[in-house]
């Protein structure tokens, strides 16, 4: 009997288990998969194989028509190498697989992270799908998935360490060389042990005398890690200007002022982040004994960038994470009944979900493998949201000269059109720089000049967006000749007698279909 029971509770899903199956399958099995709603999968996928083949990581660029090449640092070129790999192996839907599978791994990792606390199942489990669905908004299959899953193993190493339950700090080192060469989010990990170093220096200057030792000792070590990190980030393809780079980027002002992903977050929406932030400030407010340095320093910090920037709202979700679960626990102990009957039950589930297994999310993995394999589902691009008709119209008649293309397009067109196409724009907006978003945006937005910079790249043809403002302008425009048109994208050129022959090529195009 007391066989079948264990078997029993080995057969129940963890928590943990439920997280880890649910954002994974949820990711994968579905007909158009959330991660593959941005293009710059596609030109992550052909950097990762040009590096491949030339067996170099690139200093410049090659897939815009920009002569010359512009300056690239391409610090995400690890990620983008095991990228090109695996859609190699197994196409698109291995893209999906792998990306799904990053974010399943960092749900787990980081309910697993908040069960080491004192914190119960109900409250650990809450919190992380609260900062799960946070994180949301960013779940794409890009490069900086490995930046979620390392900043969740980055904390939890450091808090382990600095709630004195084993010393494992000898481990961030290599960690950091592997995420200085997947994703520039690696400073994510300094900006943590910065914070960790500063905490735990506020705490040996207000500490008694006969409690300073210990915690020199203690900062002593951090230091010494945190040297190390910094010698093992160091060890990639672009030396020191790779840590560089962040901050080259954020003091270009009209880019981060004039790029979604760095403006700050719209609250009007169904946004979780506002329930979380306003989570922890209550958290805080209500703490009797209050934060230590080191977690109000992480608050304060991550909430900053979080409010700066929508791209930072994710690394804040997830180290906030730990703190929230701390204090609420904190908070509960001095609750009435309630607390303590949610208490109790929490714990008695906590004890249930300490002997469950981990066989279901085997199973899952078991599953997707199984999937990818046959090719159910098969996952690309959705035709409804990238230029993916008119991209096989260009591929067809081979359009020459210079474009001019929408700068969400871009990364698709490298994806599917390169070395044929060179694109004028794509999602590399930190390599382009200010003066040609600048640019960019001159046109589109028909500011003074806008022709003269089409001119200056002696472009004669544009691919964008069917609905946008500059497509129906240049349909106006006596200089401008349409020849392909979709409801996700259209194509122009210059009235020549070139254009006649595309427009032709198009109506046939159109009557074959009727």
């Amino acid at each position: 009997m007391e066989r079948n029971s264990s078997l029993a509770y080995r057969l129940l899903p963890s928590f943990g288990d439920l997280i880890f199956v649910a954002v994974l399958c949820s990711l994968y099995f579905t007909a158009k998969s959330p991660l593959l709603s941005d293009g710059d999968t596609g030109y992550h996928i052909r950097a990762g194989e040009l590096i491949l083949s030339t067996g170099a990581v690139p200093r410049f660029d090659t897939f815009s028509q920009h002569s010359p090449p512009i300056p690239w640092i391409a610090h995400e070129w690890l990620s983008e190498v095991l990228m090109a790999a695996t859609h190699q192996w197994f196409g698109m839907s291995g893209i999906v697989a792998a990306s799904a599978f990053l974010l399943a791994s960092t749900g787990y990792l980081l309910f697993r992270s908040l069960r080491s606390s004192p914190a119960g199942v109900l409250l650990a489990g809450a919190v992380t799908l609260l900062a799960l669905a946070s994180s949301q908004l960013h779940w794409l299959a890009r490069p900086h998935l490995f930046s979620l899953l390392f900043l969740v193993l980055f904390h939890h190493l450091i808090e382990f360490w600095h709630r004195e339950r084993g010393n494992r700090l000898y481990l961030l080192p290599p960690l950091m060389l592997l995420w200085a060469n997947l994703h520039g989010g690696f400073m994510a990990g300094f900006i943590l042990l910065g914070a960790y170093l500063a905490g735990n220096l506020a705490s040996l200057a207000l500490a008694p005398a006969s409690e300073r030792e210990g915690l020199l000792g203690k900062l002593k070590q951090l230091s010494v890690a945190s040297c190390a990190c910094l010698t093992a980030a160091l060890v990639n393809p672009y030396g020191f200007r790779l840590l560089l780079f962040p901050f080259q980027l954020a003091s270009q002002g009209y880019l981060m002022d004039n790029v979604s992903e760095f403006m700050t977050p719209d609250f009007h929406g169904q946004l979780p982040f506002k329930y979380l932030l306003l989570l922890a400030v209550c958290v805080l407010a209500l703490w009797r004994k209050g934060p230590e340095p080191t977690e109000l320093l992480l608050v304060l910090g991550f909430g900053y960038m979080a409010l700066y920037a929508v791209r930072y709202v994710p690394l804040f979700a997830l180290v906030s994470a730990p703190v929230i679960t701390r204090g609420v626990t904190e908070i509960a102990k001095r609750g009435g009944l309630p607390a303590r009957a949610l208490r109790e039950r929490s714990e008695r589930l906590s004890r249930i979900d300490a002997r469950a297994g981990g066989i279901w999310s085997f199973a899952a993995l078991l599953g997707v493998a199984a999937a990818v394999f046959y090719g159910r589902p098969s996952h690309a691009f959705d035709p409804g949201q990238k230029p993916v008709a008119a991209c096989e119209f260009l591929m067809r008649q081979r359009i020459s000269g210079n474009m001019f293309n929408s700068d969400e397009f871009g990364d698709y067109l490298i994806y599917r059109g390169f070395p044929s196409y060179r694109v004028f724009i794509d999602g590399r907006l930190d390599m382009y720089g200010s003066d040609r978003l600048r640019e960019y945006n001159r046109v589109v937005h028909f500011e003074k000049g806008w022709d003269s910079v089409l001119e200056k790249y002696r472009v004669n043809w544009i691919l964008f967006e069917t609905k946008s403002r500059f497509a129906r302008h240049l349909l106006q425009n006596q200089d401008w000749a349409l020849v392909y048109s979709d409801p996700v994208a259209s194509i122009f050129v210059k009235k020549t007698q070139e254009h006649e022959r595309l427009r032709a090529q198009y109506q046939a195009l159109q009557a074959s279909s009727l």
